[in-house]
């Protein structure tokens, strides 16, 4: 093999496609050929300078599925040709972290994609011990949506959420609409969505929601309606907004949770009524990325047809016109995914 095409991010907001070198393959890799990469909300983060921003010229994409193009002397358990996804959070493996399944907390994690070169890209190469094997049956621009769905596995794992619990969902995009599909499959009722958009709205309650609002001024009204006057057991932020975060507080009964999710800028902080949360026992609980056993359990629900793929899979572009990809995300607010083909 000679070089690859690759979508190099050279400064916020410009790609150059380019011929780089293939990754180079150590005894414990695996070298995958990307056939699906999504485009994710921190990658429009990263495209637009937001994040990350010192670490370009960078080549991005991290949710992405392939075939084992080539494995390391030392690998294994795979084969190559086989179809994969992979979990994109690289650890040391031996630190107390890594153990407890906490691998985003290793002084030593970098992800694909985000710390080093991802999946816009001919070819991507990592630790073969986070390749997961994928089902034959499973179509490519599923399984290039395990890595997000594998977030909300962990968002509603870190959450505990159980049978007929509340959860107020702000935020109806793409990690929106699955963290309503995620909570539906865990038993959450009801489950309420807050969004702008009417149409992202729409898309929530066809994707499982009891109740979508847009508009914020009746909000607080239709979830203490909805929850017998007590307030949601969790709320969700999913867009990263400190205004929703601090409307949050007020959302949530005496005891309940919130699950910080949407992310900010590295500035943003929110006044919290400490007496309150104390004697009321509430609770706030992070959760970003989706890792070890939660990449597992996204694929098996996946390849069970757990969740509803449709809107997230119309939308493609080939690596050429990945630039193009970007610049009309906003302007596509009916395509909650958009992945590149190659």
């Amino acid at each position: 093999m000679m070089g690859m095409q690759a979508a190099v991010l050279v400064a916020p907001q410009r790609f150059e496609l380019r011929e780089v070198a293939i990754p180079a393959v150590g005894r414990a890799d695996a070298l995958i050929r990307v056939s699906r990469t999504g485009i994710c909300g921190t990658d429009l983060h990263i495209f637009n300078g937001h994040y990350a921003a010192d670490r370009l010229p960078l080549i991005p994409g991290h949710e992405f599925c392939g075939t084992i193009a080539a494995l390391g002397a030392d690998v294994t358990h795979l084969s190559e040709g086989q179809r994969v996804v992979a979990d994109i959070n690289i650890g040391c493996g031996t630190c107390y972290w890594c153990r407890r399944n906490e691998v985003l907390n290793c002084p030593a994690m970098v992800q694909v994609g985000i710390g080093r070169d991802g999946a816009f890209a001919e070819y991507v190469a990592l630790p073969a011990r986070l390749v997961i094997p994928a089902p034959d049956a499973v179509p490519d621009a599923v399984l290039a949506l395990t890595e997000p769905v594998a977030c909300v596995v962990r968002a509603a794992r870190k959450a505990r959420v159980g049978f007929g619990q509340s959860v107020v969902i702000l935020g109806a995009g793409p990690v929106g609409n699955l963290h309503v599909q995620m909570m539906r499959l865990v038993g959450a009722a009801p489950i309420i969505v807050s969004d702008l958009s009417q149409d992202r709205c729409r898309m929530a309650l066809e994707a499982g929601a009891d109740a979508a609002v847009h508009d914020p001024d009746d909000l607080r009204d239709r979830v203490m309606q909805m929850t017998g006057g007590r307030g949601a057991d969790l709320v969700i932020e999913s867009v990263g907004s400190p205004r929703l975060y601090s409307l949050a507080e007020g959302l949530i009964r005496k005891g309940g949770h919130i699950a910080f999710f949407g992310l900010t800028g590295p500035e943003a902080a929110l006044p919290v009524n400490i007496l309150r949360t104390i004697l009321q026992e509430n609770s706030l609980k992070g959760s970003v990325a989706g890792m070890g056993e939660d990449m597992h359990d996204a694929l098996t629900l996946l390849s069970h047809g757990r969740f509803r793929t449709g809107a997230f899979t119309g939308a493609a572009f080939p690596l050429d016109r990945i630039q193009q990809a970007f610049e009309t995300l906003a302007s596509r607010p009916g395509d909650l995914k958009t992945q590149i083909t190659l």
